[in-house]
């Protein structure tokens, strides 16, 4: 797999098996195909648990949602404290640049979840925003760590 612009998490398993690649999901407790995208899906998600203090229990990957009518799964979804979403993660693979397609995308997303915070990434490059209250987006510097309290 590629290299990211992402520390390597420690703990990070992936295996070989005859079916093809597999690494194993710390949140769905299970293995999954190691497809590039996975591969960043799983680097973020470290990322949140270990720089953001995101507990593992407050973390949904491929979270099921409803957008006009069609289903569908928002990569990574970060709940707050109290059970509302927080941050919604939009992962792509390395190779996806990170233009307006990927971001039209995570921010139709989260008004289908209405998150404090929205993040895009494909492992090379990471943008994210606050929604703040009047629906405007404000540019982030740093993925915001997650409060210690309601």
């Amino acid at each position: 797999m590629p290299r990211l612009n992402m520390p390597v998490p420690p703990g990070l398993r992936w295996r070989r098996q005859d079916h093809g690649d597999q690494v194993f999901d710390t949140i769905r407790k299970r293995w999954v195909a190691l497809t590039p995208e996975e591969w960043v899906r799983q680097h973020t998600v470290h990322l949140l648990l270990e720089r953001s203090g995101v507990p593992p229990g407050l973390v949904a990957v491929e979270k099921a949602l409803v957008w006009e009518g069609t289903r569908r799964r928002a990569d990574i979804v970060v709940f707050d404290r109290g059970g509302r979403p927080w941050m919604v993660v939009e992962c792509k693979a390395p190779g996806v640049p990170v233009d307006q397609g990927p971001l039209d995308q995570a921010a139709r997303y989260n008004r289908a979840m209405g998150a404090a915070y929205v993040i895009v990434t494909n492992g090379l490059q990471l943008v994210g925003w606050e929604v703040l209250p009047e629906g405007a987006y404000r540019a982030l510097e740093e993925i915001p760590s997650m409060p210690a309290s309601e």
